[in-house]
């Protein structure tokens, strides 16, 4: 099932769920695993709707044996409470991004490296081969089993009021706004930019008395937000590409029997599967509905802004840091950087 139009622009609500509405009606006979399983985003969002449908699959499958319960929208505490709740088991599942998981494994980052990837062929390739595989391996080690298939968060593009970004010299000076993420201050360090880490919640403010001139974020948080009122360009960067990891405790995950294993596992990567396609039509809906808001598009190539970081000694930096191993596996599916 795709969904349709009037669904995905749905997705752009930010009005909190209402209780525990992602939840199934219990059976009238409890379920024999009840999992519960929490993440940052309202119902409407597509991760949420493919989750639904994840859950009515296993209670199906498993013929009511398994239930899903989902929190949606922070109900269970934000992502640092959360990723610590499911360590501990206090929730089975939970969808950080990989710069959440990063706090904790910080190779979980490298698919954030700035324009390390040129499209969704070359995310895909890494993030469900072997480059996918290290970085599950390494939240093993600290009690997280991550399924197979990541779901996707969507290109970052960067926003400007001033000038539209065309290339790597047009981003010299330019106060930008990023979140607190040490490898995303670093790139735009590294481009010459002069990067501010302000809360989400401060963004329009900020633009709007240009405290800073500019913003990064992909194109449905720009749309939400209405950051085309502050803002006159939008340049399709994709300097950075992140994603959700499906995660679950571990030792609970395993401790439930192989056949329920599967049923779980394969409703959820399935559903990961369909939610890729979601946001992949989705972005394209918003740009349009961006662009006839007002904001203008370009599309700058990749090859200036690589060419500065790498003279910069940014690639070079984050090698080290990630490791020879896991930089390999990047290049491998992207093409040389450092």
């Amino acid at each position: 099932m795709s969904l349709s139009r009037r669904r995905a622009l749905q997705a752009l609500s930010i009005i909190p769920a209402a209780g525990l509405i992602g939840a199934l009606p219990r059976p009238a006979r409890a379920a024999e695993f009840s999992l519960k399983y929490g993440n940052n985003l309202p119902m409407t969002h597509p991760l949420n709707i493919r989750a639904q449908e994840a859950a009515e699959r296993i209670a199906r499958e498993s013929k009511g044996r398994a239930e899903l319960a989902i929190f949606p929208n922070n109900q269970l505490g934000g992502d640092t409470d959360m990723l610590a709740q499911v360590r501990s088991g206090a929730i089975n599942f939970f969808t950080p991004s990989a710069l959440v998981v990063a706090t904790l494994v910080p190779v979980a980052a490298i698919n954030a490296v700035g324009f390390a990837f040129a499209d969704y062929d070359q995310v895909w390739k890494a993030m469900d081969g072997s480059l996918g595989a290290h970085v599950r391996a390494a939240m093993a080690k600290v009690g997280l089993y991550a399924f197979e298939k990541m779901w996707d968060n969507g290109f970052r593009q960067i926003t400007s009021g001033a000038k539209p970004i065309e290339s790597a010299k047009d981003m010299d000076g330019l106060k930008i706004r990023v979140p607190v993420s040490p490898l995303s201050i670093s790139m735009f360090k590294a481009l010459s930019a002069s990067p501010t880490s302000l809360q989400f919640s401060e963004v329009y403010s900020s633009l709007q008395t240009r405290i800073v001139d500019a913003q990064e974020n992909p194109l449905p948080i720009i749309q939400v937000a209405k950051l085309y009122e502050v803002q006159k360009y939008c340049a399709i960067s994709n300097h950075i590409w992140d994603g959700f990891w499906f995660v679950a405790n571990g030792r609970a995950f395993d401790a439930l029997p192989a056949d329920i294993k599967a049923i779980v596992s394969n409703a959820i990567n399935d559903a990961g599967l369909k939610q890729r396609e979601d946001i992949k039509a989705f972005n394209a809906t918003v740009q349009a509905d961006l662009q006839a808001k007002g904001l203008a598009f370009s599309k700058p190539t990749p090859d200036s802004f690589r060419a500065k970081l790498r003279d910069a000694g940014f690639y070079g930096e984050w090698k080290g840091r990630f490791g020879e191993e896991a930089w390999g596996l990047l290049e491998s599916a992207v093409g040389k950087l450092a």
